[in-house]
């Protein structure tokens, strides 16, 4: 007699946090209270209009792509604005992109919705071995859905956190990912958008409502 195997439904903007592009800001416009960003995305490949992608960990929707898909654009809502620092975007800035998971595809790291919570500062960087770690400020409306050990997307990049104190939290990075993806261009005092565990949120959620 066969198992049932329940799989659970997978949508268009569910990612992995497993970085393999990155592409450059080419240009940031201001449209009404939103922005439109041109990004140049050599390699990204199988995009269309119409399709979700995570710029840097906020999943957004490309409203053109060129007939070569090496280059996109994208709008930033004012909500959206509101929690990222899409909007401090210049020309020439790199920025992690990811497509969505489809049916069938191995997870890497972890899922994350390319929903993001917070934006927080880069407090520190040290060098450990071949490695780094990365320190940033722990924003307090995140604390409870932190934990050592647990998941966390950064700029969309599925890490670990290594340690957790009461104002800070630090990751720590592999060669290939600090040279694959933007950190290896961040620098002490950067933004960085975070996005908690969704796990978490929903122990919490149901926690808080439990009577």
């Amino acid at each position: 007699m066969g198992t049932n195997l329940y799989v659970p439904p997978v949508d268009r903007s569910v990612y992995t946090g497993i970085i393999t592009k990155t592409g450059t800001v080419r240009r940031c416009t201001a449209v009404g209270s939103g922005v439109r960003l041109q990004i140049d995305a050599p390699g990204v490949g199988n995009l269309s209009r119409g399709d979700s992608v995570a710029v840097s960990g906020v999943c957004l929707t490309a409203t053109r792509v060129d007939d070569r898909a090496d280059r996109f654009e994208a709008f930033a809502s004012p909500e959206t604005l509101s929690r990222t620092y899409l909007g401090e975007l210049d020309a020439g800035d790199r920025v992690n992109l990811e497509h969505p998971l489809s049916v069938g595809d191995g997870i890497h790291g972890h899922f994350v919705r390319g929903t993001v919570d917070a934006t927080t500062r880069v407090t520190a960087i040290r060098r450990d071995g071949d490695g780094r770690t990365f320190e940033f400020a722990l924003p307090e409306a995140c604390e409870s859905h932190f934990a050592e050990k647990g998941a966390v997307g950064l700029d969309g990049i599925s890490l670990t956190v290594a340690a957790l104190g009461d104002e800070t939290f630090s990751v720590a990075v592999i060669p290939a990912t600090y040279e694959i993806t933007t950190l290896s261009g961040t620098s002490v005092g950067d933004p960085v958008h975070i996005e908690t565990d969704p796990l978490a949120k929903y122990v919490e959620r149901h926690m808080a409502t439990a009577g």
